[in-house]
């Protein structure tokens, strides 16, 4: 008996590819070309006195500068002295002057962080709350470093703290436990799973920035 079935017409439209997938031929194969790199931003979030940020940085921005599809631009918390106030005033009008365009121009974010009592450092936490705009519909991939908990309480919180910022945290983060142990010389002694985890993290964040980017272009993000 013949009846109407509605799926002809898309049953019909399915092609068999030579290795046995299914798939609908009205859509496209190939993925978007890969375009210009992605503009990021890396944010060292300690200001301490001997802190040991620089030393991870360090080894992150080979990361980021050898990933093919990345440019980076580095904003230091350390050397952008904003006052917890929020009071806007000749002087800090000046250093928003230094890191504010850099933050509105990257299409994404690496944020480097220590864990300070279980949560995220002051001057990290008030540069991110002295701007709102520059964060929003973007990607930020988080790398920590600590003691036994690697900085991951420090993670978690920033993980809100974007949420609330309309910012999208991707999945994977690189954290370093025990991290003075983990250097000598300011090298990695053994470097094999950091630089795996690296890899995964910025890839996703790669993901992340140019889905956001273009969908920033098409429609600005009003949320």
């Amino acid at each position: 008996m013949q009846t109407n079935d509605t799926r002809t017409d898309a049953i019909r439209t399915e092609a068999i590819r030579t290795d046995g997938i299914r798939t609908n031929d009205t859509r496209a194969e190939a993925a978007p070309a890969a375009g210009t790199p992605l503009a990021v931003t890396l944010v060292i979030g300690s200001n301490r006195h001997g802190r040991f940020g620089p030393v991870v940085a360090d080894w992150l921005l080979t990361h980021l500068r050898g990933h093919p599809d990345l440019t980076v631009e580095v904003v230091d918390v350390a050397e952008t002295p904003l006052p917890m106030t929020l009071e806007q005033n000749p002087e800090t009008r000046a250093t928003l002057a230094t890191v504010t365009p850099g933050l509105a121009a990257a299409d994404a974010f690496v944020v480097l962080t220590p864990e300070y009592n279980h949560s995220v450092p002051a001057g990290l936490k008030n540069l991110i709350d002295w701007h709102y705009a520059e964060w929003r519909a973007k990607p930020v991939a988080l790398v920590s470093y600590g003691g036994l908990a690697g900085g991951l309480r420090a993670v978690e919180h920033l993980r809100q703290i974007f949420a609330e910022l309309h910012a999208v945290t991707v999945r994977d983060t690189v954290s370093f436990h025990n991290a003075g142990a983990s250097f000598t010389d300011g090298h990695l002694i053994d470097p094999t799973a950091p630089d795996a985890a690296a890899k995964t993290m910025l890839d996703q964040l790669v993901w992340w920035g140019r889905a956001l980017k273009e969908a920033r272009q098409r429609r600005p993000y009003a949320g």
